[in-house]
């Protein structure tokens, strides 16, 4: 029996496939923490070479600098995912069910992304990053940089000091945020350079856990807040009067983060992450004629990709563990 005449082909399958695909990617947030590069072979090394001189005034004739050289190699990875429709329920199919189905299957590709950078969060206090020290840590060192960290504590932010470390309310996230914000403008480059004076545009990620999301929603959009004295100004909104943007995220794959959130900027020439692609997502498919619908009277439409994630600038990222 002929997929045609059941009223769905393969070329419509596939061609829905990717429409929604595209249109998908630039929704996730692994669009704004990533870097995306693309690599043609098994591994790709990104080779940190230290920021560029600053300008200074022309005194004794030119002082030249040379660059560092930092930096991680990230080995591609294969993947893939593999959706069976039985010719019967093709045929029998009036509700739309196998579109969306192949629109779930579009939206995990790109989620895919979101997967990977999530399991590279969380292991962000025992992997390395460029600079030889864990990506999340308290003692990075540059060059003129001094010792600085981006695993942060109410030591470094006294607002990340609350009353229940496991659920913050929406005025103790508005000061929490407010204050590890401020914090990303002390980071100091190998030149002994402000490195984040520039930055406006910030992303807050926090567990689905009892009132994070919530609070966190609340903390970055409210006017007024509750607090003991009663409703209150929101802080945040003097940050925002200063240009800065700040969009929260909810990742339930950092459930495991109890009394932590973390906050990467995403407005940087490097981000925080980096989206390696060998072979980006296509799909195949057994389908009218095959061997596959001979046998076993089913399609087959198979999505594989040729890709993996590394750490970006450290310096864009900080870890917050409220106590």
């Amino acid at each position: 029996m002929a997929v045609e005449k059941l009223g769905l082909s393969s070329r419509a399958i596939i061609g829905r496939f990717f429409n929604r695909l595209e249109a998908g990617f630039d929704r996730s947030w692994a669009s704004r923490l990533g870097m995306l590069f693309q690599s043609d072979q098994a591994s790709e090394s990104y080779k940190w070479l230290g920021m560029s001189p600053a300008m200074r005034e022309w005194v004794d004739g030119r002082q030249a600098k040379g660059l560092r050289s930092n930096g991680i190699t990230i080995e591609n990875k294969e993947f893939e995912a593999t959706l069976a429709i039985a010719l019967k329920d093709l045929r029998r199919d009036k509700t739309g069910q196998i579109l969306v189905r192949v629109d779930e299957m579009a939206d995990r590709a790109n989620a895919h992304w979101e997967k990977l950078l999530s399991n590279l969060i969380l292991a962000g206090a025992s992997d390395l990053c460029y600079d030889g020290q864990y990506f999340f840590d308290t003692d990075h060192s540059e060059g003129d940089s001094g010792t600085q960290t981006n695993n942060i504590t109410d030591t470094e932010v006294a607002a990340l000091n609350v009353d229940t470390a496991t659920a913050p309310t929406a005025a103790e996230m508005a000061d929490a945020i407010m204050g590890v914000i401020g914090y990303f403008y002390q980071y100091l480059d190998d030149q002994g350079e402000p490195m984040n004076g520039e930055a406006r545009n910030f992303l807050v990620m926090v567990p689905v856990l009892t009132t994070w999301w919530g609070s966190a929603l609340t903390a970055v959009s409210a006017n007024l807040l509750n607090k003991a004295a009663g409703s209150l100004d929101n802080p945040m909104q003097s940050v925002y009067r200063q240009g800065i943007n700040v969009e929260v995220v909810a990742n339930p794959r950092i459930n495991t983060w109890t009394t932590s959130f973390a906050v990467f900027r995403i407005d940087g020439a490097v981000r925080p992450f980096i989206l390696q692609e060998e072979e980006p997502v296509t799909i195949e498919a057994l389908a009218e004629g095959s061997d596959e619908e001979f046998k076993n009277n089913r399609h087959l439409y198979g999505v594989k990709a040729s890709r993996n994630v590394g750490y970006g600038y450290w310096q864009h990222a900080i870890k917050a563990t409220l106590s």
